[in-house]
């Protein structure tokens, strides 16, 4: 029966982290608004962790890995503390624009212009939204 180890792993990494980068006191992490940490995928090995990391402010996400990634030792050494491994995974920041593909997708569908009815008999129909 396998285990799902890595995954309870990578969960507990995602949680932490969430918690660390709010205390991170680099500028170009504390100015970029919310950050939020939507994965994380580590090796089997648990020698390497990628993070991805979605920010409300998209013009500095940039300025925000570069400070992440300057702060990627001090969020290590904090998340050796808050978890029990024998290896601690060297972190590396992934932007995450995911979100951003999402909302584009759910635009195009909700434009008229874009998608048609399936069913030409129907195209008199007009839903209304909800609010």
């Amino acid at each position: 029966m396998p285990s799902n180890r890595i995954g309870r792993i990578n969960e507990e990494i995602q949680r932490e982290l969430s918690s660390l980068i709010r205390a991170v006191k680099d500028p170009r992490v504390a100015d970029a608004g919310m950050v939020s940490v939507t994965a994380v995928e580590t090796t089997p090995d648990l020698k390497y962790a990628k993070i991805y990391v979605s920010a409300l402010n998209k013009d500095s996400s940039a300025q925000l890995l570069k400070g992440l990634k300057s702060a990627s030792g001090w969020l290590r050494r904090e998340l050796g503390q808050a978890l029990n491994l024998r290896n601690v995974p060297e972190l590396t920041f992934v932007r995450d624009d995911s979100i951003d593909k999402g909302a584009h997708i759910l635009d195009m569908l909700r434009d008229p212009e874009v998608v048609k009815p399936a069913n030409p008999a129907n195209a008199h129909i007009i839903l209304d939204e909800e609010d």
